[in-house]
């Protein structure tokens, strides 16, 4: 059973209070942006690489009172499942990092990620030692497990079972340094912290 990105992501936006989010490359960046707007709490982080949930973790470590989402797609997850090993040594309570498991990597088109449908991101998550994974593949389900997933503290890797693209979404509208001042002047205003020159 799988979702559809845009009602999974709209279920999530509908429920969210002040949480931060971190999007990586491709579809969670488009399809973010597409359902929320956002322009200040939300951080497009275009070129990610796999680095999404451990930037997110960097500010986590700083803001340790402020909530983080951090968006990975699944083509990330696994170019780079080091990135597990880290969240659990870090065993931040503040971060819930969302694995995108569409079976394609967005940030290319939707080209199929090889031996997609035998790929458990959940029980890789599980073998890496993080002990709060959780996995949907419903609107329903997410509904109903949210609050124990993304309100309980703890390291949390949540992963998000969905159907292919099938059409496309734009880009958020904003380069890298308006992103990053937009962001950080948001953070300033709620913190009340000097984060930008």
């Amino acid at each position: 059973m799988a979702m559809l990105i845009e009602e999974c992501f709209a279920a999530l936006a509908s429920r969210r209070r002040d949480e931060l989010v971190v999007t990586s490359a491709g579809n969670s960046s488009e399809v973010w942006w597409e359902v929320t707007g956002d322009t200040e709490r939300t951080f497009y982080l275009e070129a990610s690489m796999s680095l999404s949930t451990l930037f997110a973790s960097g500010m986590a470590m700083g803001y340790p009172d402020a909530k983080f989402w951090a968006f990975i797609g699944d083509g990330a997850f696994v170019m780079n499942t080091g990135l597990l090993f880290v969240e659990r040594d870090l065993a931040l309570p503040n971060v819930v990092s969302i694995v995108v498991a569409n079976r394609c990597y967005g940030a290319t088109d939707g080209v199929a990620l090889p031996n997609s449908r035998e790929i458990d991101f959940a029980a890789v998550a599980r073998a890496a030692g993080i002990s709060r994974v959780f996995r949907f593949g419903s609107v329903q389900d997410l509904d109903a497990g949210f609050e124990e997933s993304f309100r309980s503290a703890g390291p949390t890797t949540v992963v998000l079972d969905l159907e292919a693209p099938v059409r496309h979404h734009e880009s958020p509208p904003f380069d890298g340094p308006e992103l990053k001042y937009r962001f950080g002047r948001a953070l300033e205003k709620r913190f009340s912290r000097k984060v930008l020159p």
